[in-house]
């Protein structure tokens, strides 16, 4: 591509401090940002990211406007950074295939939602072949939680079983997530909304998932990611949710409340995977507003020949999420129509130069 890559900011919360700046820096141009909070409509996009940030010229627009806008300038990418179930994105994601303009966005149910809303993903699918353009999830998941784990996968000769635990902090991606892993739940909430399917079948489990009465926690989409990029074929999945909790009261200021001693401060899942190669995958996520003394881990073990660990402790989450989701521009801008999951992408690469100067297809 011999221009920069144009881009829209849907979402100009936390996450948009570090995207619009990466976006601009990465050598892309920013042509319009939306949000639904009025206290930050009409600003310029340079204060969301602050620091005396240097003006782009590019006012926040009402989220309403986001048809007329993005049909108006077409932009390259759309990035959005906003809710974290697909269906919560269902709306911005057809405005995007409406006008063939490609999407990416940090919602975590995106990465893989094939095996939690496969009804709403073809439909996006096929709206998005239709508009010649590509849709797709991305993060700080589809690196360590994915990519890492299968590359280092590459140097295991037997492979029996793999277990990944990743922590993270719920007041870092705001009131969405928080309120998503039960954060600030009673603990009879968190028992009859979260926790009220630990005693179900696989079979039955999936159905519920997958008729949207469940949402499933991360680690459901990430082994099938897992497994759709290794080929391995699913047998059973199960997912158990126990609440997390601190001896003292945390306050939170994304929920804008105090968490009381005893009570949930979020949520623990574990997915168990089976597959027909007889590879086992269990995984676990605990995402939690943090006690003083916690802090960010990601530990992934092999169980086979040789057995092998790697950990990632004290990662940048928002700013890994921010960089993997911009560096993989230029393949987004590659990829063939449709929802397309990045297991289908090559593997991320760093971007030393401009973002356009990696895309081959236009």
């Amino acid at each position: 591509m011999e221009r920069k890559v144009t881009f829209a900011q849907y979402g100009c919360g936390k996450m948009a401090k570090y995207l619009i700046r990466y976006g601009i820096e990465k050598g892309g141009e920013l042509v319009a940002a939306f949000d639904m909070n009025p206290a930050i409509l009409g600003k310029d996009a340079a204060e969301i990211v602050g620091d005396g940030y240097p003006s782009t010229g590019v006012t926040i627009k009402a989220a309403s406007e986001a048809d007329k806008i993005l049909g108006e300038l077409k932009p390259d990418v759309c990035i959005i950074a906003t809710r974290s179930t697909i269906a919560e994105l269902e709306d911005i994601f057809t405005i995007c295939a409406k006008h063939g303009v490609n999407a990416i966005t940090t919602c975590e149910e995106a990465l893989y939602p094939w095996n939690s809303n496969p009804t709403l993903t073809k439909k996006l699918d096929e709206l998005a072949k239709k508009g010649g353009c590509t849709l797709t999830g991305v993060g700080y998941c589809d690196l360590v939680w994915g990519t890492m784990v299968t590359n280092l996968a590459g140097s295991s000769f037997d492979i029996k079983e793999i277990h990944g635990v990743s922590s993270y902090n719920v007041e870092e991606y705001g009131i969405a997530l928080a309120e998503g892993h039960g954060a600030g739940f009673s603990k009879e909430r968190f028992d009859a909304e979260i926790a009220n399917i630990n005693d179900l079948p696989s079979d039955e489990l999936k159905e519920l998932i997958e008729s949207g009465q469940y949402v499933p926690s991360y680690m459901w989409n990430q082994n099938g990611w897992l497994c759709s990029k290794m080929n391995l074929h699913i047998t059973s999945q199960t997912q158990k949710c126990y609440p997390t909790s601190y001896s003292k009261d945390l306050d939170s200021s994304t929920l804008g409340a105090t968490i009381k001693a005893g009570n949930p401060t979020g949520m623990e899942a574990v997915v168990t995977t089976t597959t027909e190669e007889g590879i086992t995958l269990v995984t676990k996520c605990i995402g939690k507003v943090y006690a003083p003394e916690d802090y960010d881990c990601n530990d992934w073990t092999f169980i086979g020949e040789p057995e092998t660990t790697v950990s990632c402790n004290r990662p940048a989450t928002v700013e890994m999420t921010c960089g993997t989701l911009i560096n993989r521009i230029p393949q987004l801008i590659d990829a063939p129509a449709g929802y397309v999951t990045t297991d289908q992408y090559p593997y991320n690469e760093y971007c030393v130069h401009p973002l356009h100067t990696y895309v081959k297809s236009k």
